[in-house]
């Protein structure tokens, strides 16, 4: 693969809220240290993403030491969010899956509540090593995942996002694009591949850190979203129906599963194991 390297590193600390991008992170076995361990959910107890509020591109969060957060958006004064005591926990319902997490404090769920104009909660996973497995057609015995959609990370490359844009150049929503990464929310950036060379990796190092290529990643109306403006358009989906659809999915980036720890850093050399 020649000189392939980590070009950047993105954490999202609540599911659906904008990245971290530390030039940084700690890997464990259900994803980036600090990625995706908090939650909103819905009255109905149903997790809330871009999906149903693309308004949530616009939120942030910061990392603090010990796992809190401090949330902040556009209009509202910040508000700084402790890890809950597990003092029990509440059922959710991502995609289908139960999972149990536990609820943050009154505040939160009234600061978020607020800023989305309808009800919901905020939650945080307390144990990802036993709330949520990997599906299991794709996983191997004891693999977790935090609130991420599916995977412990997922990786895409900057070869194969030149490449997409130059597609949707080619089509009748030219004016959309070209498209930044930021619209397909990965945790880790790869430079110096081909294009859609991702598509043929079964198992990568990233530095000190190998992982398991389990499946490319179907992507959904999210990638849609401006990540800077919350407004949607066709792009990238419309392109990826006509030229990177398998089966079902429409697919752009793979995920990745970590067969040992370690910290990854920008600059690291990725190197294709299988």
């Amino acid at each position: 693969m020649g000189n392939a390297e980590l070009h950047s590193i993105h954490v999202h600390p609540v599911k659906a809220f904008r990245a971290l991008s530390p030039r940084e992170a700690v890997v464990e076995p259900w994803g980036l240290a600090g990625d995706r361990r908090w939650v909103l959910i819905d009255d109905g107890g149903k997790v809330v993403t871009q999906r149903q509020q693309p308004r949530l591109a616009l939120a942030a969060a910061e990392l603090l030491p010990g796992g809190g957060i401090r949330l902040s958006a556009p209009g509202r004064e910040p508000l700084t969010v402790h890890v809950p005591r597990p003092v029990g926990t509440t059922p959710l319902d991502l995609f289908g899956t139960k999972v149990e997490a536990v609820l943050a404090d009154a505040d939160a769920h009234a600061w978020c509540s607020d800023y989305l104009g309808t009800e919901v909660r905020l939650l945080h996973m307390d144990d990802p090593a036993t709330r949520r497995p990997v599906d299991p057609d794709y996983a191997r015995p004891g693999e977790t995942v935090s609130f991420a959609d599916g995977y412990p990370l997922l990786v895409t490359t900057l070869a194969s996002l030149d490449a997409l844009n130059s597609l949707i150049a080619q089509g009748d929503r030219a004016d959309e694009g070209p498209l930044p990464m930021n619209r397909f929310r990965p945790n880790v950036v790869v430079a110096g591949t081909t294009a859609w060379a991702e598509d043929g990796w079964r198992r990568i190092a990233i530095g000190e850190v190998s992982f398991r290529v389990p499946k490319m990643c179907g992507r959904c109306v999210v990638t849609t979203t401006d990540q800077d403006t919350a407004q949607r358009g066709k792009e990238p989906l419309r392109t990826l129906g006509r030229h990177r659809r398998f089966g079902s999915q429409l697919a752009f980036g793979q995920n990745l599963v970590p067969e040992s720890g370690g910290t990854v850093r920008i600059g690291d050399p990725v190197t294709v194991l299988e």
